[in-house]
């Protein structure tokens, strides 16, 4: 198995793990009293990810391997796991709100409102440029902040509504 070969099965592996994650703190929270925002945007996330990895199979299992991206990806790693532990049991790939439920504003929440965002941004920018694909980083970046500023906004909408809702 190649480099690029193990790379790529690691982050599916992650990914596919992530799903299972979040679809378990999605049914939980919504067993709590929490709704979901937006969901008509979700299949757009998804046909994004899911088209970025599958590039990244198509074009990438073959290509070297610049280890100078991939540190950076591992750095980036390393702050996603962080993001998901700070959020914990409210961590999820769908936007869910919990009525009454604080904004989390530890971690990484502490310097960004959106550090999960800016992860998953360089993440998408990053591992293409591990397999030599600049093109790929840049059309998948595009693509991606296109989603995300859909995303953000309906995000950042639902969670002032609940948080004025809260105060008022």
């Amino acid at each position: 198995m190649t480099l690029a070969v193990l790379i790529l099965v690691l982050v599916t592996l992650q990914r596919c793990g992530e799903l299972v994650l979040a679809r378990h703190n999605t049914e939980r929270l919504i067993a709590q009293g929490a709704f979901e925002i937006a969901p008509g945007h979700y299949p757009a996330i998804i046909a994004v990810h899911s088209l970025w990895l599958a590039t990244l199979w198509v074009l990438g299992f073959t290509a070297g391997v610049n280890l100078a991206w991939l540190f950076l990806f591992c750095v980036l790693q390393a702050l996603r796991i962080w993001v998901i532990a700070t959020l914990g049991h409210r961590w999820t790939t769908r936007i869910i709100v919990l009525p009454g439920s604080p904004l989390v504003r530890t971690g990484p929440y502490r310097w960004l409102s959106h550090p999960n965002y800016v992860v998953v941004a360089a993440e998408i920018a990053v591992l293409p440029l591990v397999f030599g694909l600049p093109w790929v980083s840049l059309i998948f970046s595009l693509l991606n902040a296109a989603v995300l500023f859909v995303r953000i906004r309906a995000e950042n909408g639902g969670l002032a509504r609940t948080t004025h809702a809260q105060s008022g």
